[in-house]
This record gives C-alpha cells, sequence and structure tokens, in this order.
C-alpha cells in the first residue's frame, strides 16, 4: 500500500545500539515505515548503500536490525554492478527505501551512471516513502555540505532536487556545517534550506515541509532563508521544534 502522496523523510539518524545485535532501526526507520502506511504484513525497506561503498558487512548488520525490528529487508549495490536484474521493480515494489549516508558526491556519480535518478522519482511519484541519513538526505534535495572531497566541507548542487530546497545535516554535531548553510545562503549558492540536528528528520510530503520528526530529545530541525533587506544579503535561521517519536 503505497502513501497517498509522494512523501520524503529526510534524516541525520536512524540507527542506535542494539540489545542482541550491533545495531537496531531507531523511531526514524520505523516512522518512514509508518508513513508508507504498509500493514498486515512486514513491510518491504529496501537499503541503497551506494555512500558508503556497498560494504557487506554493514548490509548484514543493517538485515540482522531489519530481522529484530520485523521489517523484509532487502539491498539494492552497484559494486562491482547492480545486484538485482530489475531494479526499477525493485524500488516500486518497495514501501520504504532508505539511503544510508557516506559520500554524497559518490552517490550522485554512481546514480546518474546506473540512470537511477528518473527510477527514485517514479518511486517517490508512486507514493514509495524516500528516505535516508546523512547523503542519504542531501541526495533528495538540490544540495548542501558535504565531506564528500575531504575534511573542508565543500557544497554539492547537483542532488536529485526532488526537493528544490537546500539541506543541511548533522547541524549540530560538526561544527562547519552551520556556517557553509549560512554563507551559501546569504550568497545565493543554496535557496531555501533546511537542517537537521543528530537524531532529527525533515516530513516532506509532495514538496512541502509538513513536520520535524526525532528519536532523540533536544534535538530540532531549522529553516535558514536569505534575507535581502539590508545593506548586504543574509542568512536568517529559525528552530523549527520537533516532535520525539516512541522509541520502537
Amino acid at each position: 500500500m503505497p502513501a497517498d502522496a509522494p512523501t520524503v523523510l529526510a534524516t541525520s539518524g536512524g540507527l542506535r545500539p542494539g540489545r542482541r545485535t550491533r545495531l537496531e532501526l531507531s523511531g526514524l526507520v520505523h516512522h518512514a515505515v509508518d508513513l508508507s502506511g504498509a500493514t498486515g504484513r512486514p513491510p518491504r525497506v529496501v537499503h541503497v548503500g551506494t555512500a558508503g561503498g556497498d560494504q557487506r558487512w554493514f548490509a548484514a548488520e543493517l538485515s540482522e536490525a531489519a530481522r529484530v525490528a520485523g521489517m523484509h529487508l532487502e539491498h539494492l549495490a552497484l559494486m562491482p554492478m547492480p545486484s538485482h536484474d530489475d531494479v526499477r521493480g525493485l524500488l516500486l515494489g518497495a514501501d520504504v527505501v532508505w539511503v544510508g549516508g557516506g559520500s554524497v558526491a559518490g552517490l550522485l556519480a554512481l546514480w546518474r551512471l546506473h540512470d537511477l535518478g528518473p527510477v527514485m522519482a517514479e518511486a517517490w511519484r508512486a507514493g514509495v516513502v524516500l528516505s535516508g541519513v546523512s547523503a542519504g538526505s542531501l541526495c533528495w534535495h538540490v544540495g548542501g555540505p558535504t565531506d564528500s572531497f575531504g575534511p573542508d566541507l565543500r557544497l554539492v548542487t547537483d542532488g536529485l532536487g526532488l526537493l528544490p530546497y537546500g539541506n543541511g545535516v548533522h547541524y549540530d554535531s560538526e561544527e562547519q556545517r552551520r556556517p557553509l548553510v549560512h554563507r551559501a545562503v546569504a550568497a545565493g549558492d543554496l535557496p531555501l534550506t533546511y537542517c537537521t540536528d543528530d537524531g532529527a528528520g525533515l516530513v516532506y510530503r509532495g514538496t512541502e515541509l509538513v513536520e520535524v520528526v526525532t528519536d532523540r530529545p533536544a534535538a530540532a530541525g531549522y529553516r535558514v532563508e536569505r534575507d535581502t533587506s539590508g545593506a548586504e544579503p543574509r542568512a536568517v535561521e529559525t528552530r523549527l521544534e520537533a516532535r520525539l517519536l516512541p522509541q520502537p
């Protein structure tokens, strides 16, 4: 059962230490499933690990975490070749597509090489909930700060653009991110930009931000917009309070 409108949950979280496994899926992943409307069967989640290099050990740990959570998890790897014959069918048959973190620049390059962007857009329009963490949040937007090129952050501005905004992740935990977002928005290098503290997620219905959620108390979202009313353009930040999700 697809979501009743194109839906994205763009996050700076999703995993937590496990009790019987090293990792468990946090309330953010469970919320992505809730947004999909999947009921009466194990929800179908496709993990896309492109940004992290399609690491098999990490895929195995996510599979364990999904088993504990009662979810049916499949992995789409692109290295050394696509892991499924029918990539489009895999993604369109999912309730949730969860994209992992890592290099968003590498992710976008490989997705272009495999023509994956149009398939993601088709899945989004069909009601598959698109979600993910860090690079898996940035990719749905126009772009934002990334460490894909090294420890000094730079902008990417060639995201899929399903959401016509900039995006800032790990806003409270990595000191370069907030200043770069502000400079980029003030300069017009990024449009209106939405950001998340670690543990927070942005819920979009269509292209409208409808809610900020979190699985970590005190985490929030932020709206950063360009103000041209003064002598010099500047960025204005507004804190967006987040609804605390129940822990599964």
